[in-house]
């Protein structure tokens, strides 16, 4: 990752950026959640979300929960409980635009998988929406496709996840 891109532990005074990342990336489509939504994901597992920062400003975010395997929240309702789980689920995953397409999201999975790792997670899971599956797959997701993704995630969604170690 570049010299001038930090990653760090998301911060309360975070969420305003955080917020208007997510609202310009899934907006569009009907995938926005809202500030509620988003925080309700990121209280119960505070030491799993990241934001990616560029010379001081953030840029991206990574939001992820413990989450049973083979289920993912509901986008249309806040999560009301933490859950124990050695699954990781990836929620959410915004880079700026400007910084897509220059290895940036690879660098800040990496980072998160050994975050994984280190919390003692066994694997990660995440919802492939607008064809990221493909881009998923290359890096060592499996596709679940006896899951029932909820419709809230759109028509191509597809639950996938990996092993940590």
């Amino acid at each position: 990752m570049s010299e001038d891109l930090l990653i760090r532990r998301l911060a309360a005074d975070d969420w305003d950026v955080v917020v208007a990342l997510e609202h310009d990336a899934y907006a569009a489509d009907g995938l926005s959640e809202g500030r509620e939504a988003l925080r309700s994901r990121a209280v119960g597992s505070p030491e799993t979300c990241f934001v990616l920062e560029r010379r001081g400003t953030v840029r991206g975010y990574l939001l992820s929960l413990p989450y049973p395997p083979l289920h993912c929240p509901d986008l249309t309702r806040p999560e009301q409980a933490a859950h124990e789980s050695g699954n990781l689920h990836v929620h959410d995953l915004v880079i700026a635009e400007e910084l897509r397409g220059r290895d940036v999201a690879l660098g800040f999975m990496r980072h998160f998988r050994e975050r994984a790792q280190e919390l003692g997670f066994e694997r990660i899971s995440m919802i492939a929406v607008r064809g990221a599956d493909i881009l998923l797959r290359l890096l060592g997701y499996r596709a679940h496709r006896e899951v029932a993704v909820p419709a809230c995630y759109g028509r191509r969604a597809v639950y996938m996840s990996m092993p940590v170690g």
